[in-house]
């Protein structure tokens, strides 16, 4: 029964997807302006990290607003993005480089910025409460020293992700590394990013505001944008490109696929190769794939044999209870020339088949943990609690790098959800229930970050929770559901045996010496040229010789090795069970005592991380200022 009411909640978005029209006003120029491309960030500076000798890129990146003409004939849509562009600019990034982000807010409201699929420490990562304040600035510190992967960057500010989001505040970080290069995939300018996200608009070309029209629930919009552009084409040789496709909107999912604009419903084959994580196992040939919010899937599509031809991207309706609307069925298109029009063969060849050894974590049987993503009494829930309370908020507490197995459940009906957990990449062991799709096979030979909870579906997945000890996040990325409280977190909790010397420990999110700080008047000159104060060149090489001395992330393979042999060796087992979540409740100290200390009703762990000296001292875990 609870199957067929499912069909039934499917089956009238569907016919919903064919009478819906448009929200927006009507669009008419499908395929009719070039696919914009984000320029590349430079660095203003590179510092050298006085440890390991290492450079460390220093970046400047002012989030303000701008205007963008989407409508022909209507006034421009303002909207709010980094360094006033939308998407920001894309980071290029080398694997054992770090780097340092200074966001600095001219923007409407307080923003956060997550580095979505980077093991950044735990104040460095984004945590909706630790805001930077129009007027203030924060310095972000990354490690770059993962495997190759598309990482994206984006807003995560507390109750204002979704509309920070979707005025503009996204923008890619493509990490490298030397054997990614080896593999001579498309590279260049046949290596495309390519940002989807679905918008609305008012009569006048503004963009429909969630939070003024008080939406609880979803934005599906009924325009689709490609970095930034509806429906935009882009002219393409004959010969393979790689496009690193990332959906940076607030509530749509796509099922996508490619035809020729010539034979409507024909499916064209492309080979997926990475996922949230990185290379794939081994390449895989589909015919269309699901992208849900925050995902990234990167696809090479070979236009060799369609020279002079043009490609259509589609979207499959009747996803989940997504509405569809006139032009929700199609993305961008592709302008094939002809056959003379190749300029380079590099990464041209054939794609390697096996792509990289993934390592995914030994497996291990049963179930450590399970969380229901629901809807009820009109709230997003995880576990029947919300965001807002702050004792309860802290749904786990695995230890640094013990092995989970994590229940992930849709009970929301028709809705969907996008799970998205911090710090960590996991693989998609299992997916039952909904309509029965299972583990699709491209997330099989994957790890990932975010995974899709269809209509009442189920999926486990399992992850070593490493390499660092913190407080973490895990929420739906559906991004109104997010700023409705449907997000919770968990402590990666120390390991009081280790016998690991590090300098620093980074566990509490919001410490203050993290923080963001005030733009002295005078100082900040522009991301162009160097002011004064903070804002110096000076300045600059002081406040990089104190993220070196914190040796964040000077040994981060060391510590893997370390944890990996701490668990093959030690006699504790964690032996947590499917009640865990719900029967863990946190206790927080004094902001005194330097140390975060949590107990627990349940059988997990208790975290607790004693800093050393003066540098990364635990403290009060943040609280939420609750409505009166």
């Amino acid at each position: 029964m609870a199957n067929f009411s499912m069909f039934l909640v499917l089956l009238a978005y569907g016919i919903d997807a064919v009478f819906a029209g448009w929200q927006s006003p009507v669009y008419q120029n499908f395929f009719s302006v070039p696919l914009p491309i984000a320029p590349i960030k430079l660095p203003k500076a590179i510092l050298k990290n006085n440890h390991t000798g290492k450079p460390v890129h220093y970046y400047e990146i002012e989030i303000k607003p701008l205007e963008q003409q989407v409508y022909p004939g209507l006034p421009r849509t303002r909207l709010v993005g980094y360094d006033g562009i939308s998407p920001g600019p894309t980071f290029m990034m080398e694997q054992g480089t770090e780097a340092i982000v200074r966001f600095i807010n001219h923007g409407d409201r307080a923003n956060s910025v997550h580095l979505h699929g980077s093991y950044s420490r735990a104040p460095f990562d984004g945590w909706a409460e630790d805001t930077t304040e129009v007027g203030q600035y924060k310095d972000y510190y990354y490690p770059n020293s993962q495997v190759a992967r598309t990482l994206w960057y984006h807003d995560h500010a507390i109750d204002h992700t979704a509309e920070n989001a979707y005025y503009g505040q996204a923008g890619f970080y493509i990490l490298h590394d030397p054997y990614e290069k080896s593999l001579n995939l498309p590279s260049g300018n046949y290596d495309i990013p390519l940002a989807l996200a679905a918008k609305r608009y008012n009569a006048n070309g503004s963009l429909w505001d969630p939070e003024a029209n008080g939406e609880t629930t979803s934005v599906y919009g009924d325009v689709i944008h490609v970095n930034g552009q509806p429906w935009p084409y882009m002219n393409v040789e004959p010969r393979k490109y790689r496009f690193r496709w990332c959906n940076t909107g607030i509530s749509r999912t796509y099922k996508l696929y490619y035809e020729l604009a010539t034979a409507a419903g024909v499916k064209l084959p492309f080979t997926i190769i990475a996922s949230d994580a990185g290379l794939l196992e081994k390449p895989i040939v589909v015919n269309d794939f699901y992208i849900s919010m925050a995902e990234r899937w990167e696809v090479v599509l070979d236009f060799t044999d369609y020279a002079g031809k043009k490609i259509t991207v589609r979207n499959t309706p009747g996803i989940a209870a997504d509405t569809d609307f006139t032009g929700t069925d199609r993305v961008m298109q592709f302008r094939v020339g002809n056959k003379n029009s190749v300029s380079g063969q590099v990464g041209n060849g054939i794609i390697p088949s096996p792509l990289r050894s993934v390592p995914y974590p030994p497996s291990k049987p049963g179930v450590d943990r399970s969380f229901t993503f629901e809807r009820s009494n009109g709230k997003w829930q995880i576990n029947g609690v919300t965001w807002s309370q702050v004792n309860n908020r802290i749904m786990a507490k695995p230890q640094r790098g013990a092995i989970e197995v994590w229940q992930l459940e849709n009970k929301s009906g028709g809705w969907s959800h996008p799970i998205h957990i911090h710090l960590i990449d996991f693989q998609v062991i299992q997916r039952t229930g909904g309509i029965n799709r299972g583990v699709e096979p491209y997330e099989a030979v994957a790890l990932k970050d975010v995974v899709w909870l269809g209509p009442n579906e189920k999926v486990l997945v399992i992850a070593r929770y490493a390499p660092w000890d913190g407080v973490y996040m895990f929420h739906c990325h559906n991004l109104i559901h997010e700023d409705h409280e449907m997000m919770a977190a968990f402590n990666v909790s120390s390991l009081n045996d280790f016998n690991y010397t590090e300098t620093t420990h980074f566990i509490d999110p919001m410490e203050p010496q993290y923080r963001a700080k005030p733009i002295k008047s005078g100082e900040f000159a522009g991301t162009g040229t160097w002011g004064t104060g903070e804002f110096s060149l000076a300045g600059v090489k002081d406040k990089g010789d104190w993220f070196s001395n914190l040796d964040a992330y000077d040994n981060v393979d060391e510590v893997g090795i370390a944890l990996e042999e701490y668990w093959s060796r030690t006699t504790l087992i964690h032996t947590a069970t499917t009640t865990v979540a719900a029967t863990s409740r946190t206790l927080v100290s004094s902001s005194l005592s330097g140390v975060v200390t949590t107990s627990t009703t349940s059988s997990a762990p208790a975290a607790t991380s004693p800093s050393k000296g003066n540098k990364g001292k635990g403290g009060k875990l943040p609280r939420r200022n609750l409505p009166v």
